[in-house]
């Protein structure tokens, strides 16, 4: 569920836009993401996120994909529609349960800790 891009709207990238390159998540979209890359490194070590170094009490796994799994200051079993006051019920891994759940086999859904 992830992919890279290099265009928007069948054009490059413009700067503001991440140029040159995006990482799309899009059942994470604006959530913990990168918006640009610079540069690619590869290593046989997973390095520690700014989210894992500036606030790994703050959000873990389930932080935004479980809707059972309240965020500890605020619910997350509805969201609010973009656009509207309207609010629609939170659904597991926000829709994409179907495609992306096999991926987390052996993860608990009361673990609250940090899964990176």
């Amino acid at each position: 569920m992830a992919f890279l891009a290099t265009g928007l709207y069948g054009k490059d990238l413009k700067p503001q836009n991440g140029a040159p390159l995006r990482l799309v998540l899009p059942w994470k979209y604006g959530f913990k993401s990168i918006k640009s890359i610079v540069s690619i490194r590869f290593t046989d070590q997973q390095p520690k996120s700014f989210w894992q170094k500036t606030g790994p009490e703050e959000y873990g796994f389930w932080a935004n994909v479980n809707p059972e799994i309240a965020h500890k200051r605020w619910s997350q079993a509805s969201h609010r529609m973009l656009g509207s006051d309207e609010r629609v019920p939170t659904e597991i891994f926000n829709g994409y349960g179907e495609w992306v759940s096999d991926l987390y086999p052996n993860h608990d859904p009361g673990d609250r800790t940090l899964f990176f």
